[in-house]
């Protein structure tokens, strides 16, 4: 027979049994979670953007993924985020040929603009290796070169955190703070940076939308760039910078690179991703949109200014197996060189680059 005091902890042990079964396994199980859908949309003539099945934009998906971006937590020694390479005023890069990362050890490419970066669906990064936005937004963390730092640690970061654990239950309906994964946090980020989209407000989206004309030099740049008057040389540029994204987000090699054969290209780009050869040296086609707030240029930030892009399309620049047929020379003069770069300049957006909605919420 037991004694009674063995029969009483007995009755406790199954009485507090039953009361954690009843009760919230966490507190942030009675935080309410009612996330309001966001729909996306960008200026006159855009596409749908695509967004994934499991991971609805939100307001509260985007503000969770903004703090994310713009937090060190992410970085070995907290020194570092997403935003240190992405910087607004850079229309979401850092203005740098290459990027440091937290060691000081230099990448071996520039930063790309996210701007309209949603719209991306041909893969990621320069040389497309990440087909999602939740994919890319794993990699920076964990790669050697940038963060440092392990998923495994910034989960317990972010678990143990003062305020993440409550906004990952707003976004996701999380009930426990161990619920919170990389993929969450990837989530999140992607949201944010799909919300990063175009204001209309540049001059070319106003003239495409009869609000205003465009100058003279403009106009002639405009010409130039989409070869709309057989009198008027071909730029050659409308072709892989179509409108509206001004990017058709394909890999070209354009000829930047003197080498002797496809082997030799000091980066190879999308051919390592491919596996194929006769994708060497080719490179995803950036956005032409605030590209006045982008520089430096090209792949790894070789040119530093729009006037030294120009000049190396009009020259047709290396020959090259798989270099594109239409990086040819141009024979362009100088005031259309002027006016092409004037045309480009249409496509600024300060508006996108001082929207409270996509700055730092830490100052």
């Amino acid at each position: 027979m037991k004694s009674p005091g063995i029969l009483w902890a007995l009755v406790m042990m199954a009485f507090l049994s039953s009361c954690r079964k009843d009760s919230p396994t966490d507190p942030l199980a009675n935080i309410p979670f009612n996330p309001i859908p966001v729909v996306l949309q960008g200026p006159s003539g855009f596409p749908q953007m695509p967004i994934p099945a499991d991971n609805p934009t939100t307001i509260e998906g985007i503000d969770l993924g903004k703090r994310l971006f713009y937090d060190s937590i992410l970085s070995a020694d907290f020194t570092m985020s997403c935003a240190s390479c992405h910087l607004p005023e850079g229309n979401f890069t850092d203005n740098f040929a290459v990027s440091e990362g937290i060691d000081g050890i230099a990448g071996r490419r520039s930063s790309m603009s996210l701007l309209n970066i949603g719209f991306a669906d041909q893969g990621l990064f320069w040389d497309g290796r990440s087909a999602t936005l939740e994919d890319q937004a794993l990699l920076p963390v964990e790669d050697t070169i940038e963060m440092h730092n392990t998923w495994l640690e910034v989960v317990d970061r972010l678990q143990n955190h003062d305020a993440y654990p409550e906004l990952f239950r707003k976004a996701f309906g999380i009930e426990r703070k161990e619920q919170i994964t990389k993929e969450l946090a990837a989530k999140a980020m992607a949201q944010f940076e799909r919300s990063l989209i175009s204001s209309g407000t540049s001059r070319y989206d106003r003239f495409f939308s009869e609000e205003i004309e465009l100058n003279d030099e403009e106009f002639l740049g405009y010409v130039l760039f989409f070869d709309l008057d057989p009198d008027v040389p071909d730029a050659e540029c409308g072709h892989c910078h179509n409108a509206p994204l001004f990017t058709t987000n394909q890999y070209f090699n354009n000829g930047i690179e003197a080498v002797a054969d496809l082997e030799s290209f000091p980066d190879k780009g999308r051919g390592v991703i491919s596996g194929n050869n006769q994708d060497n040296g080719r490179f995803r086609v950036p956005t032409l949109r605030n590209i006045e707030f982008s520089a430096p240029y090209m792949h790894d930030g070789r040119f530093q200014t729009l006037e030294e892009v120009v000049d190396h399309y009009n020259s047709g620049g290396h020959f090259q197996i798989n270099k594109d047929p239409l990086i040819r020379p141009l024979g362009l003069l100088d005031y259309q060189k002027e006016a092409l770069i004037a045309f480009i300049k249409t496509l600024s957006d300060t508006t996108f680059l001082i929207d409270p909605k996509h700055q730092d919420p830490f100052e």
